[in-house]
């Protein structure tokens, strides 16, 4: 199983917590794609004050597109806040920061290297458990105006995760993350990206990875339908309306 002493000696944090609205923006008849109009609950603002903790999500957030975000397999997306380092060189961006990936939770002293599929965290009094990678959308690429944004964050690997809840409670920014559990060490983020995006042909761990009980159904799926031949384009999500 694990060393959770092993595994908790840098103890994660909760540096910052966000929640946001749905908002309209751009121009429907632009003719730029980029200007055009759309919806989305990307721009995040920090809460300080503490915040209840649904099966679905923090009170008082909100997605847009609710086909593909959010549920109960996405309740919380947490996002390192190291990884902005990364991005302030690579999109040459100083303004980019904390909360600017959608993400409820900026986290120090763990990344995709570090945490497993079904790890399960105590946080305040709510208990968590890893579900699935993100996988990156067109909107943080409309968000900052760059195309392939989207494509460079699955290709880096540094796609952030989500979190299922199986105790609800209250939770706040300054607050540890206790590793309680972490039943499947083999398959940390970084490993399920791999896999996801970067050795698509091997269907050893494609078949592996697809039988883990604890990754999200949506996740299961698309390996499943990798495994019987049928591989869909990175096209659509990660373009989107971005382009003609």
């Amino acid at each position: 199983m694990m060393d959770l002493a092993g595994a908790m000696m840098n103890q994660p944090f909760v540096y910052k917590t966000f929640t946001g609205k749905v908002k309209t923006m751009g121009d429907p008849d632009a003719k730029r794609p980029m200007d055009r109009k759309w919806e989305s609950a990307i721009f995040k603002t920090e809460k300080e004050l503490p915040l209840t903790l649904t099966k679905t999500g923090l009170s008082g957030d909100q997605v847009a597109d609710t086909k593909n975000h959010g549920g109960p397999e996405k309740a919380l997306f947490c996002y390192p806040l190291r990884h902005y380092d990364h991005w302030k060189e690579d999109l040459e961006l100083d303004s980019i920061g904390a909360g600017a990936m959608g993400e409820n939770l900026s986290v120090t002293d763990m990344d995709e290297t570090t945490v497993c599929i079904g790890d399960t965290y105590r946080l305040g009094n709510a208990l968590i458990q890893v579900s699935q990678p993100r996988r990156p959308c067109w909107k943080p690429a409309r968000r900052f105006r760059v195309l392939d944004f989207s494509l460079r964050i699955q290709n880096t690997g540094l796609t952030g995760w989500y979190f299922r809840v199986l105790e609800e409670g209250s939770i706040q920014s300054g607050l540890h993350l206790e590793l309680i559990e972490r039943p499947y060490p083999r398959w940390t983020i970084a490993e399920c990206n791999d896999v996801m995006y970067r050795d698509k042909e091997d269907r050893e761990r494609t078949a592996a990875l697809a039988s883990c009980d604890l990754l999200a159904a949506n996740w299961k799926h698309t390996l499943v339908k990798r495994l019987q031949g049928h591989e869909s384009s990175v096209e659509k999500r990660v373009y989107g309306p971005n382009q003609e």
